[in-house]
């Protein structure tokens, strides 16, 4: 029988897992829950040490020996410290050691509680990584404290071997011992695919082959990331979707099509490659959380673990270009027929929402702002165009047929204007930039400056409110939700623009609109050009409503 603790029943699974087979143990009463499961697990063989010190060297030892991670397991308090000089001299001389501290719940720590003190970091820079589990509570934080745990093993042997620390709060009861078997935990795989081409090739590109539902992911990157080529050989056999901040061809539907078809498994991939970082459609991310039975590989260039689909198998340490040139080698083998039925599914329904979505005629709102703006501009070729965060960004989303700007990194409203601003000082092409009131107002010192020339053109969005906050559920229960949540205020731009020399513009019907996008994008000026879009936010939120709404697959 194991633990009852269950961050240390997934912490004693996934070093399994990970083929430790060697452990340390020095006495406690905090870490005996990890103790007794080590010794429990038959995989693994367990040696005692009562001093700390010592047996942190009888764990180097025995990895120089076996040239493979071995753990030392201590208590809480002190004992951790005294390990310190076996991790040094662990760090030096690149030895896979895992040091495994039991320790007191978080909230007792500097409380005068017995045995405690400050030790997730207590090891500082002499291992690689340093992890501290949660207690889970949930499904999230059973995930948190997997994905953790990965992390940590993952990183003694990436970019040469070298010693982790995994930190355990535990609290009492300390010896409940009824749990039958370890759970069956994730092991996130990590490939160095720029060492080990051959490993990529047997392990993602091989489930690439044989998958009859393959799909391929990209989040933001820049166009010259990946090539248009590999990309159209990619989607001969599989689903591809992307967003506007990624491949130069603007978006595809899928968000829509999510909507639509609303967890029906038929378009479940069976496998799933996700480039690139982040991706502004919060239903996408919630979907492929749900994706259990598929095998889902990430690409990221310093071999960080990402799981934002909280299903990842395995990670691949590399360029982006590089997988996708792997994976175009392997359709060589693949049997392209064997994924028409699938590709055909979302292909028709990606179809049939990008339809929709250019036929859809919405009165005059900041949605019809932005459909019309993108008609006018096209695949705007000679433009850059940059997108503030929230509404303006999925207002996009539907319509760009071109590459965007976003600061999407952490999707802050605070430096749109400025980002914009900049971009347009080093380049004689017009540089649009669209953008919500809010994220306006508060970054309106772009404009206060002598750098700007006439090729910097703002959409402003304004309806006098954080439109994105009247459209999040229950949320208008709250009285407080104009005035402290949403921002609502009676801002315009007029003022802001005359001081600081900006030609303004101002839309509040469909007719105005249209004149005003004419100038804003054609006309030719020694200063920048802003054109506000005075809508209502009531307005903004049910005409985006409808729309999801007409959707049909």
């Amino acid at each position: 029988m194991y633990s009852s603790k269950e961050n240390v029943n997934i912490l004693t699974s996934l070093l399994v897992k990970h083929g430790v087979r060697h452990a340390v143990v020095c006495p406690g009463s905090r870490n005996s829950p990890i103790s007794h499961n080590l010794c429990e697990c038959p995989e693994i063989e367990c040696y005692p040490v009562t001093d700390e010190r010592s047996a942190g060297f009888y764990a180097l030892g025995m990895a120089l020996t076996l040239c493979k991670p071995v753990v030392i397991c201590v208590t809480s308090g002190t004992a951790l410290l005294n390990v310190a000089p076996a991790v040094a001299e662990a760090y030096y001389q690149h030895v896979p050691l895992i040091v495994v501290s039991a320790d007191r719940p978080e909230q007792w720590i500097d409380q005068l509680d017995g045995q405690t003190m400050p030790q997730p970091d207590a090891l500082g820079r002499f291992v690689k990584r340093a992890v501290s589990l949660p207690e889970p509570h949930d499904e999230e934080t059973r995930w948190y404290c997997n994905r953790l745990i990965n992390e940590a093993l993952n990183e003694t042997n990436h970019h040469g071997y070298g010693p982790v620390h995994i930190n355990v709060p535990i609290s009492e009861p300390l010896f409940e011992y009824n749990v039958p078997e370890l759970p069956d935990e994730r092991r996130i795989h990590l490939i160095n695919g720029r060492c080990d081409r051959y490993m990529l090739s047997i392990e993602c590109s091989e489930q690439f082959v044989v998958a009859k539902k393959p799909m391929l992911v990209i989040g933001q990157m820049s166009m010259e990331q990946l090539l248009p080529a590999e990309i159209y050989m990619i989607s001969q056999c599989a689903v591809v979707l992307n967003e506007a901040l990624s491949l130069g061809k603007g978006g595809s539907h899928f968000n829509e099509v999510l909507y639509a078809v609303s967890g029906d498994p038929d378009f479940e991939p069976d496998f799933l490659l996700y480039v690139g970082d982040t991706l502004v459609s919060k239903r996408i991310k919630k979907w492929m959380r749900t994706l259990k039975n598929t095998k889902i590989w990430a690409v990221t260039e310093d071999g960080r673990v990402q799981d934002t689909t909280m299903n990842l198998y395995g990670v691949i340490e590399g360029r982006p270009a590089d997988v996708i040139e792997d994976l175009v080698e392997s359709i060589k083998t693949k049997s392209i027929s064997s994924t028409s039925r699938y590709k055909a599914r979302w292909d028709m329904a990606l179809r049939k929402t990008a339809h929709m979505a250019f036929s859809y005629k919405p009165e005059y709102s900041q949605m019809a702002a932005v459909k019309m703006f993108e008609e006018k501009i096209g695949t705007a070729v000679n433009y850059y165009v940059h997108y503030g965060n929230s509404s303006s960004i999925r207002l996009a989303s539907f319509y760009a047929r071109h590459f965007v700007y976003c600061n999407r990194g952490v999707n802050g409203i605070e430096g749109t204007l400025s980002t914009a601003a900049g971009g347009s000082v080093v380049t004689d092409q017009k540089v649009f930039c669209a953008l919500g009131d809010l994220s306006f107002f508060y970054d309106q010192n772009a404009l206060w400056n002598m750098n700007l020339k006439g090729n910097l053109r703002v959409l402003l969005l304004n309806n006098q409110r954080g439109t994105i906050f009247n459209m999040l559920k229950g949320l208008e229960q709250s009285e407080s939700r104009d005035k402290f949540v949403s921002g609502a205020h009676t801002a315009t731009a007029e003022g802001i623009c005359m001081q600081n020399n900006v030609q303004y513009l101002k839309a509040t019907n469909a007719e105005e609109l249209e004149q005003g996008l004419d100038t804003l994008i054609n006309a030719e000026s020694d200063r920048p050009i802003l054109l506000e879009v005075l809508t209502d936010a009531e307005s903004d939120v049910r005409i985006v409503k409808e729309y999801y709404q007409k959707l049909n697959i």
